[in-house]
């Protein structure tokens, strides 16, 4: 779906200077945002994971679970976002299935790109450290 097709005539979008933090991971989020114009760099515990272009979704999970943000959002240039609260959300995934299973594949593929680098990960832990993981996946703890 091209979502800045969808949304190029929406009257209210908002201007963002570079450096701003669109929001925080742990906070409270009700909105999620459509980057229509630049960059954002999407960061989770200090580390930059994606650098956001036109079209991306921001924040959406926090609107279809209505938990705390998962990740800090800062605009690397100056950009031109959306915002979509949990109302709009409901209506346009009401008037457009294809906008749900937007939503949803961007989830899904940002899941995917996680676990993948968690699995890199693991694969250069020493094997005590494997051995530990896998204990606490069986729920005891490694001796």
């Amino acid at each position: 779906m091209d979502l800045i097709a969808h949304f190029r005539g929406a009257r209210t979008t908002l201007h963002l200077e570079s450096g701003l933090t669109l929001f925080s991971e742990g906070e409270p989020g009700d909105q999620m945002y459509v980057l229509l114009e630049g960059t954002a760099a999407v960061c989770v515990a200090g580390a930059v994971v994606e650098v956001a272009e036109p079209g991306a979704l921001l924040g959406e999970m926090s609107v279809v679970d209505s938990s705390r943000r998962s990740a800090t959002v800062i605009t690397r240039s100056k950009c031109r976002v959306i915002s979509i609260n949990k109302h709009q959300f409901d209506l346009l995934v009401r008037e457009s299935p294809e906008f749900a299973r937007h939503v949803m594949s961007v989830m899904a593929n940002r899941l995917r790109r996680m676990n993948e680098g968690f699995a890199e990960a693991l694969s250069e832990l020493p094997d005590r450290g494997k051995r530990f993981l896998d204990a606490l996946g069986q729920g005891r703890t490694a001796g």
